[in-house]
């Protein structure tokens, strides 16, 4: 499938209420990033009173009459690649963070990847062991909590700890920055896996938009995509694992908190997943922020301990979706394959589409912090 097939409907990418929602967005009508609001149903160029998302959200002032007005959403043909308003990545200089292991079974899945070193054929026996010996027992625990410490005790006994668990039910979550600033990919865009990768999968999580003094003031779909190989032979190939060109994309728009829509509708949310391969395959899963084992405020308040971020940041929450499901070999669960399409939807935020293709032939990432600054400076918004 090319990206061209691709074709952004709000009604349908942007969820069930959308023209009663706000969003806030990027968009290239050929002459560089615009940020843009869209309330119920109208967009709005904001790019004369905020140059950048960023400064549109540290201004906490989202007034469409202070833009200029460009119709509705519906009607300005926006397109992945082509001709016709570009449909971007929704931030710009906010920094890219991630929580890591905030759901019992993406804990077990991350030890499994450990003791397995990276070996996908190695999973199924260390999974069926570790599930009998601590399955029920981390789904149940608070993090941080006196029960919690108990059973780390229990498990560094019985030689069973592991550095994956620490952060699940310790006191302190993984936080990691998922990506550079500028470098992820939006709606539509194609996602990349490194090619000398074997084991791999996506990660579709609800994603934060958070201002510089950490409130929390949107939220959006993201595909935090990860390397399970790589990672699984070293805690410190973490980097390698989740950054590379084209592995981290996000909805092309934030859907902004309001009267009609709060932090309590990203606890309540059901994110679902559907991959269909090109020969094929599909294979479905969901994840309930429900069983999430550290609050959305707690992830974001312990993203900014002894941290500042002037221009704010976006927290990828996690995710409790593992593939397992074999898809070549018994035995060996699942891995991308090149040409893969992944949608991850939820009802109040759409859907988010991207195409499986290697980090090399992803389109390289060019357009970075100086380019933007220059840009912006040409067209007179600085």
């Amino acid at each position: 499938m090319d990206m061209a097939d691709f074709t952004f409907d709000p009604a349908d990418a942007l969820g069930s209420d959308w023209e009663q929602a706000t969003f806030v967005g990027r968009l290239d009508a050929g002459d560089g990033p615009t940020p843009i609001l869209v309330k119920h149903g109208r967009a709005y160029d904001m790019s004369r009173v905020a140059p950048t998302v960023a400064d549109l959200i540290e201004s906490g002032s989202f007034d469409p009459a202070a833009g200029r007005d460009l119709g509705p959403l519906a009607d300005l043909g926006l397109v992945v690649t082509g001709d016709g308003p570009r449909l971007l990545s929704p931030i710009d200089l906010q920094c890219v963070k991630a929580a890591g292991v905030t759901f019992a079974v993406s804990a077990l899945e991350r030890v499994i990847e450990e003791r397995a070193r990276g070996d996908a054929d190695a999973a199924a026996g260390v999974r069926a062991r570790l599930e009998q010996r601590i399955g029920g027992s981390i789904r149940s625990v608070v993090p941080g909590s006196p029960e919690a410490a108990a059973l780390k005790a229990a498990l560094i006994e019985d030689d069973m700890w592991s550095q994956y668990l620490e952060v699940a039910i310790g006191p302190d979550a993984e936080v990691f920055t998922k990506a550079p600033c500028l470098s992820t990919v939006g709606w539509g865009a194609e996602i990349g896996i490194r090619s000398d990768s074997t084991w791999n999968n996506p990660e579709p999580e609800v994603v934060l938009l958070v201002d510089s003094r950490g409130k929390i003031v949107g939220a959006a779909l993201g595909n935090d995509v990860n390397l399970r190989d790589f990672e699984g032979r070293s805690a410190l190939l973490l980097g390698k694992a989740k950054d590379n060109n084209a592995s981290c994309s996000l909805h092309a728009f934030v859907r902004l908190f309001d009267g009609h829509f709060t932090l309590d509708d990203i606890r309540d949310a059901v994110v679902s997943l559907r991959i269909e391969g090109p020969e094929g395959y599909a294979l479905e899963g969901a994840s309930s922020m429900r069983e999430i084992s550290r609050d959305p405020e707690a992830l974001v308040t312990q993203t900014m301990s002894q941290h500042q971020y002037p221009d704010g940041f976006v927290l990828f929450t996690g995710t409790m979706f593992a593939p397992t499901q074999d898809r070549d070999d018994p035995g060996r669960g699942f891995t991308h394959k090149v040409g893969d399409t992944v949608r991850i939807a939820t009802p109040r935020l759409g859907y988010l589409i991207n195409r499986v293709t290697t980090s090399a032939d992803a389109a390289p990432w060019t357009f970075g912090l100086g380019a933007l600054m220059r840009n912006l400076a040409g067209r007179g918004l600085l």
